[in-house]
């Protein structure tokens, strides 16, 4: 049987299972998802108790299998969701879904106590005040389900949940209270002082470094159990242990998330901008960070240019980046595109089409996207001197996405790296002892050098 690490890795819709050797990598693997349940107030959510069964029964069948020695395990999950459990360890209720709107009349009696606003988001690395900030779904349950509240013995961000699971251990870590919880007071490097003045500070465990792990005989086996890590500080730990000089990661997908981890002053400054946030490193340290609704907006522009141009929906990934066409736009550029989940001071009233072929416009979007992207890099930068950009995920093998970043950032290295995994491996690296050197990246990440297009 060969030595591996498990790992939990928890999205909102998929729910995977890897097993990685001793050199990180992927042995086994083992994909899932459940369809979601409503809580009390019609609201969808996650099937916490399909979730707990799952992760059980897959587990024990890798023991049963005795094919793999199983030496560890730990777990990576989205963040903005809570747990909380009675003095029995019994679910309390469901884990209500970030997108669920948050009573004003909570939001305006929080403010009154704690305002104003723009310090508080400032000091809580928070863009906005809703139960995407998880700690305000707290205060939310005292006053809205104060029976229910009185039950919470303890309230686990939902990493720690999972470790919680196979440990029966309750305690918090770093990442998951750092991401844009509203409980944490970055200036302070401590939780905020409304939630010792709610005395909610004794319904959250023991804060213990991500790195902590609980030697547990688990059916008979000795088993390391991590405590968890929050998905997108989890993505970035194999960058920060593996490179010795200052970067910048981009995280693409859904959302586009640009991580700052070397910035000198990363408490967001500009509480007006709500696509700046907070996220903490392994040890507690700052991360700066901004996001962008990439993704999801490029989805929906892409499905409408497939259906304008009456072309197989598959027609934008074998689309590379043509010089000719992208000179053609640049020389007499104006933006086109009426963005439906962005905002752009640039923005028309009207998407406008000029162009008779497919190939055309989508370098018009991808153009303009791309211009939001390099917007989002420049303010996670600020004014430091960082040389070295790393693009991961969804976009990182889009030609015109890298091509025209590089040609944007010619004074920087661009780097993209291919890890469906990122946020896995991360999780079995933050529990594990080894050292990672600079070829990490290149063996594990298949890293890419990129160089910008010569200009003629």
């Amino acid at each position: 049987m060969i030595d591996v690490t498990a790992v939990f890795d928890i999205g909102k819709t998929n729910k995977k299972f890897f097993l990685f050797d001793k050199d990180y990598k992927e042995v086994y693997k083992e994909y899932t998802s459940f369809e979601e349940i409503e809580d009390e107030d019609g609201h969808p959510t996650e099937n916490l108790e399909a979730l707990q069964t799952w992760l059980k029964s897959v587990f024990q069948n890798i023991l049963d299998a005795q094919e793999f020695n199983v030496k560890a395990i730990n777990f990576s999950t989205y963040g903005a969701s809570f747990v909380h459990i009675d003095e029995n360890g019994e679910v309390l209720t469901p884990l209500y879904n970030y997108t669920k709107p948050l009573n004003q009349e909570i939001v305006n009696s929080f403010l009154d106590k704690y305002g104003p606003k723009e310090e508080f988001l400032k000091t809580t690395g928070c863009f906005d005040l809703s139960l995407l900030n998880s700690g305000l779904q707290l205060y939310w349950l005292k006053y809205s389900k104060p029976e229910i509240f009185k039950k919470i013995k303890y309230s686990l961000h939902l990493p720690q949940y999972l470790s919680y699971v196979f440990t029966g251990i309750p305690l918090s870590e770093y990442t998951s209270i750092g991401c844009h919880t509203a409980l944490w007071d970055y200036t302070k490097k401590d939780y905020h002082e409304w939630v010792y003045k709610e005395e909610l500070h004794h319904i959250l465990p023991t804060i213990v470094s991500t790195e902590t792990s609980i030697n547990m005989n688990y059916n008979g086996r000795r088993i390391k159990i991590g405590v968890g890590i929050h998905d997108s500080s989890s993505a970035l730990l194999p960058y920060v242990r593996s490179i010795k000089k200052k970067f910048v990661l981009v995280s693409t997908g859904t959302w586009s998330i640009t991580l700052n981890p070397f910035a000198d002053h990363p408490i967001i400054e500009d509480t007006h901008d709500k696509d700046s946030i907070n996220y903490m490193r392994i040890n507690g340290k700052p991360v700066k960070a901004t996001r962008l609704f990439l993704g999801n907006e490029y989805k929906i522009q892409v499905s409408k240019l497939h259906k304008h141009y009456n072309v197989p929906e598959d027609t934008h990934r074998h689309i590379k980046f043509n010089y000719e066409i992208y000179t053609e736009i640049a020389n007499d550029f104006e933006h086109m595109f009426k963005w439906e989940s962005l905002s752009s001071k640039h923005m028309p009233a009207e998407t406008k089409l000029p162009y008779s072929e497919f190939e055309e416009a989508y370098h018009q979007l991808m153009m303009e996207l791309v211009e939001l992207q390099i917007k989002s890099i420049k303010d996670v930068i600020g004014e430091e001197h960082i040389k070295r950009l790393y693009v991961d995920g969804g976009f990182s093998d889009n030609d015109l996405f890298i091509k025209l970043l590089s040609h944007n950032f010619r004074n920087m290295k661009l780097r993209t790296t291919d890890s469906s995994l990122g946020s896995a491996l991360g999780a079995a690296i933050s529990i594990s002892d080894s050292k990672l050197n600079s070829k990490f990246l290149k063996k594990n990440y298949s890293l890419k050098k990129h160089v910008p297009f010569i200009i003629s």
